[in-house]
């Protein structure tokens, strides 16, 4: 066999072959190739060698058989002397083969395994590994694994060696498994080096042909590291060279709008701000003023800790784009969300003479680049503060519309035809603002909140809404309040750049977290709610599901409603909010549960972004266990927002065996740094658990794992970087383009290539 396969080769023909060396074998069962392909999508010998063991079993060490003590894992060579057979009284055959090394004898049995008298013929020499024990006094192996050594297949598969246990599925063991990848290797000749010598080299790391036959029966615990560090090399580096040639791709062929960012209004709107920016807001002003007027398009991630002030950052971009005589628009995966940061918006610009285009007439569309923009405030100079102040908003300001499902009617057809004329300067929405029937006049900025929330073809819609009469792509800034590992933010998120608020405002109160395990625990915060209530503040109280039949043992928010209506705060004002509420609905409750109107909102992880209740200061969270570190911290993340401080109370159902659940809770209650959860929650859960993955597509990590990888995830990044740089379409390395498209598929590629 040797030298006549590939790695794009069928595993049906290896499976065939291994088939005929075993007569009966699978009578009754599928074809493994074809369990492998269904369970797995394994197809070629490449898929095949690329599902690697999830733990080995060392049988590497041999011992004579009179030397084995009972409990020990051995491997014994010897010859077989005597093969029995018979029926025990439920009708079963039961082979006992017996085996000698000279030193000894020993009984191998094999129950409802006819075949094994056949095949374990006297004479013949076999290798046995299994852990020692005893059976009517007679020395037998717990979990045999049996080959026969023959002159022209010496080498054993499943004894004598480490061997590999394979993730299996039903239909298909590991045994078989091993014994594929086995013949699949022996047939295989040289497997070539993918990268070029130099970059192997540079990273001192082993060859593809010795990793791939390595990683499947190492030779030792030496030999195992080497190949895993260069196959997690392989799965980051492909990952890596992705995002770096969408960024350099992005970079050489969009054309951008290129903003003005020392304009008067994007000043006017830091100076008059209702509190003093912190260090962080400014830098990642700065950046965005430098990427918008560029020329290229801006891809940004701003990420920030819950409260860190994203939402103003957003908002001085739109500042600069509206300055420029374009529009800016800013999407929100949810409705309450979307009502939020309309809100902020308002409060925040009105100091500029920002307005809700449904409390003005209808007027004249404006023009893109009318010089009404630059008459927007009243400038002077002062000689104090050595260049322009804003002193005063002028009659018009920007221009607001909120759009989503909510808004219809005349105020849905009065919003629309505001964006299509230009006369609405920033709107903010959700996925309505993709949809047909949204035209913007000149869309040059597009903000995306919580954007993996949204699918590639959300997003990319709302760029291709930007090209506006110069044809430029709008400039995109993303979002996030859930703190991004820095290991996921080089890889997942590898084609932005990144911004980081890592500073909280002045006056943030601090947030004490609490875990309750005890019904005492559980009435103590209960007294403590009914104390905030009584000094006029308010509380949250989430549940992980909308009723009881959503999810078994857990608290539902319907149920608990009733509860503590019932038995706990019966002369309390209690509200619901769920998600199966029309949006109309979740925003009265909102709205009232904001103007005090209800003491305690009982509501699913629907308030986890978007909800600013300055006045509520306590939250309890049932089945808190059930919650991942990153959407806790988000929930959390909703008291403290006021003049008084705030305590989060988790209450763990999880029982004692939960050790995972109690790792959480307890790093929970130890920090408020969402940046510290954010990398304890990626060690804890893995990066498949924190986030949807950005589109279908991407590649999935089956070796590395980010939170412990983070020198190999530099080191990828760097060289993905530097090949780019030097080919940035990779034509002198067709065999890279070939990985992205085997690596990346779905909307991935799309992504990748055209998004």
């Amino acid at each position: 066999m040797t030298g006549v396969l590939g790695l794009d080769d069928r595993v049906t023909a290896i499976d065939a072959r291994l088939a005929a060396r075993r007569t009966g074998w699978r009578a009754k069962s599928p074809p493994a190739a074809e369990v492998l392909r269904e369970g797995f999508g394994i197809e070629t010998v490449g898929g095949l060698l690329r599902h690697y063991p999830r733990r080995y079993i060392d049988r590497s060490a041999t011992a004579p058989i009179r030397g084995m003590r009972i409990g020990q894992d051995v491997t014994v060579i010897g010859r077989v002397r005597r093969v029995a057979s018979r029926r025990t009284r439920r009708g079963q055959v039961m082979v006992t083969v017996t085996v000698s090394d000279g030193t000894g004898y020993l009984e191998l049995t094999f129950f409802n395994q006819p075949w094994a008298e056949r095949t374990y013929r006297v004479g013949l020499e076999l290798a046995a590994s299994g852990r020692v024990a005893t059976y009517g006094g007679r020395l037998q192996l717990a979990n045999q694994e049996v080959e026969v050594l023959r002159g022209d297949d010496a080498e054993t598969v499943h004894t004598g060696r480490i061997i590999p246990v394979h993730p299996a599925t039903e239909g298909v063991t590991p045994r078989t498994i091993r014994e594929l990848v086995f013949r699949a290797l022996q047939g295989l000749g040289r497997i070539p080096e993918p990268y070029d010598p130099a970059l192997v080299a540079g990273e001192a790391l082993q060859g593809e042909d010795a990793a791939l036959r390595a990683i499947h029966f190492p030779e030792d615990e030496r030999a195992l590291a080497a190949a895993r560090e260069r196959l997690k090399f392989d799965e980051l580096f492909a990952l890596e060279l992705g995002v770096a040639f969408r960024k350099r791709r992005l970079e050489r062929t969009s054309k951008g709008v290129t903003h003005d960012p020392g304009a008067a209004l994007a000043a006017a709107f830091v100076e008059r701000l209702p509190f003093a920016p912190t260090g962080a807001q400014r830098r990642a002003m700065a950046e965005i003023a430098a990427d918008m007027s560029s020329g290229r398009p801006m891809n940004r991630l701003l990420q920030g800790d819950v409260g860190a002030g994203k939402t103003a950052v957003a908002l001085y971009a739109a500042a600069v784009a509206v300055q420029s005589g374009h529009q800016a628009a800013i999407m929100a995966p949810t409705e309450v969300l979307a009502g939020q940061h309309a809100r902020s918006a308002a409060t925040l610009l009105a100091p500029i003479g920002g307005r809700d285009v449904l409390a003005l007439p209808a007027r004249a569309a404006r023009r893109p680049g009318d010089d009404a923009q630059q008459s927007l405030l009243d400038q002077e100079t002062s000689e104090a503060d050595g260049g322009v102040r804003a002193e005063a908003p002028a009659a018009e300001g920007p221009v607001l519309a909120l759009l989503t499902a909510s808004v219809t009617g005349r105020d849905r057809a009065r919003v629309l035809d505001g964006i299509a004329s230009g006369e609405v300067d920033l709107v903010i929405g959700t996925h309505a603002l993709v949809q047909e029937g949204v035209s913007f006049a000149d869309l040059s900025l597009a903000v995306v909140d919580e954007q993996h929330r949204f699918g590639v073809h959300q997003r990319v819609r709302l760029k291709e809404k930007g090209a506006g009469e110069d044809g430029g792509y709008p400039d995109v800034l993303i979002m996030t309040a859930t703190p991004i590992p820095r290991t996921l933010a080089l890889t997942y998120y590898g084609d932005l750049d990144v911004s980081v608020l890592d500073e909280l405002p002045a006056g943030r109160q601090p947030i004490e977290t609490l875990v309750a395990r005890t019904p005492q625990a559980r009435g103590a915060a209960e007294g403590l709610v009914r104390r905030e209530a009584a000094a006029g503040r308010q509380a949250f109280v989430v549940c992980a599901a909308i009723d009881e039949g959503n999810r078994a043992e857990v608290r539902a928010a319907e149920a608990e409603a009733e509860r503590l209506r019932a038995e706990v705060f019966p002369d309390l004002r209690i509200a619901l909010l769920h998600g199966r509420m029309r949006p109309a609905e979740k925003q009265r409750v909102m709205e009232s549960f904001r103007a005090g109107e209800a003491d305690i909102l009982i509501a699913t992880t629907v308030i986890e972004v978007g909800v600013d209740v300055p006045n509520a200061t306590v939250m309890l969270v049932e089945n808190a266990e059930r919650f991942g570190l990153a959407q806790l911290h988000q929930l959390r993340g909703r008291i403290g927002r006021g003049e008084h401080a705030g305590t989060c109370v988790l209450f763990d159902e999880s029982g004692s065996d939960n050790g995972e659940a109690h790792e959480r809770l307890t790093a929970m209650a130890r920090t408020t740094d969402g940046f510290a959860l954010a990398d304890e929650d990626l060690r804890l859960r893995g990066e498949g658990t924190l986030f949807d993955v950005r589109q279908s597509g991407m590649p999935d990590l089956r070796l590395a794992r980010l939170a412990e990888d983070v020198d190999l995830v530099r080191r990828a990044r760097a060289r993905a970087f530097a090949v780019l740089d030097a080919d940035p379409e990779l034509g002198a390395h067709p065999e890279l383009l070939a990985l992205l498209r085997h690596t990346f598929s779905g909307e991935a590629i799309e992504w990748l290539f055209h998004g």
